[in-house]
């Protein structure tokens, strides 16, 4: 006799629900945000040395108000304290990079702590929160401390500042005050003009076109702390390209757009992609999982759309930079973005060549 047979249906695999971001690799969230701090540590260790111990220490500060405002939330709230996924670092580390080095240390706890729990925690925690938190973190701060916020001072000696001073003032002992290049530029100046105030300050060779374009490819003149290094920022986005941490087409998209539009608008196409913060926004803030498009045509567009809203910003808004708004706008189009790839729920399996004429030859 034959063995008896069981009426047991087949095991169906479980279905997971769970919020963005879905990547299909076998990576998990940790090591993509360790590959973020990673890219970021250079650019970070750069403005330190620039900017002084103030832009460390505003660096430091930021780290850790939003992973102790993350993990208190998490507590008071009874849910799950997950400070290992490394995300509250690095949007503490990407906030303190954006700002003045001259912010003081109790504004920037302030912009983290923000960043985190309004710009985050409040909708859901990591993988749900539609607008990138640093850069809500900074507009935060831009609008409620525009004075401080705006604020700039030349590169100085390498930590020129006291601890006591830092702790306590947010003046820079050496530093000279001034304006970015794109704020010389706003109040009137030409790239020649630029050129002129750059080496009266020592910061570049001459006052010549090339030579104030290498000044601002290397990085060493006014700005935030970690936003005007383009080469280590693109030294940054091919490790994050090799290592499969972002995609190619938001940035470049963004980059290429930028591009265009100033070249259309008639400013200086190069200036525009090597000031400010377009090449840092580009390239850490685009690319973020979870306020970025999903679908690969939802990048592209999103990423154009960043570059032009931020060129059309700084030609006719009255802040100098667009960026941190014009990646915030494309945030709120995220959505629609997604839904330029059809839904798949399944795929039948490709026809071989000839299969359907075969089949209608015998049907004759």
């Amino acid at each position: 006799m034959g063995e008896p047979t069981t009426n047991q249906a087949p095991s169906v695999p479980p279905i997971l629900l769970a919020s963005s971001p879905h990547i299909a690799s076998p990576v998990n969230s940790r090591a993509l945000m360790a590959n973020m701090l990673i890219a970021l540590t250079p650019v970070s260790v750069f403005g330190a040395v620039i900017f002084g111990i103030q832009a460390l220490l505003n660096i430091a500060v930021s780290v850790v108000s939003a992973i102790i405002a993350e993990a208190l939330f998490r507590l008071i709230t009874r849910q799950e304290i997950r400070t290992g996924d490394l995300s509250a670092g690095v949007t503490g580390l990407l906030l303190a990079l954006i700002i003045p080095p001259s912010t003081p240390l109790w504004m920037t706890a302030l912009g983290a702590v923000f960043a985190i729990v309004a710009a985050k925690e409040f909708f859901g925690g990591l993988g749900a929160n539609v607008f990138n938190p640093a850069l809500i973190g900074r507009a935060f701060l831009l609008m409620s401390f525009p004075a401080a916020m705006t604020k700039w001072h030349f590169p100085s000696n390498p930590f020129p500042l006291r601890l006591t001073d830092a702790m306590s003032s947010a003046t820079l002992v050496d530093g000279i005050s001034g304006v970015t290049p794109l704020g010389i530029i706003k109040a009137g100046s030409d790239v020649s003009g630029l050129g002129k105030v750059l080496a009266q300050a020592h910061l570049s060779v001459s006052d010549s076109y090339w030579s104030t374009m290498k000044t601002l490819f290397i990085g060493r003149h006014p700005g935030s702390i970690g936003e005007s290094p383009v080469w280590l920022i693109l030294a940054a986005f091919i490790f994050l390209l090799l290592s499969k941490t972002i995609d190619w087409r938001a940035p470049v998209g963004m980059i290429a757009a930028a591009f265009v539009s100033a070249f259309i608008l008639g400013l200086d196409p190069l200036f525009s992609i090597l000031s400010g913060g377009l090449m840092f926004g580009a390239v850490f803030m685009a690319t973020d999982y979870v306020s970025s498009p999903l679908t690969a045509k939802g990048k592209i567009i999103f990423g154009i759309g960043a570059g032009i809203i931020s060129i059309l910003i700084r030609r006719w808004g009255t802040y100098p930079e667009g960026v941190s708004y014009g990646i915030l706008i494309m945030n709120a189009a995220v959505p629609f973005l997604n839904k330029l790839l059809p839904r798949k729920y399944g795929f039948a399996p490709k026809k071989k060549p000839g299969t359907a004429h075969a089949g209608q030859g015998e049907a004759k």
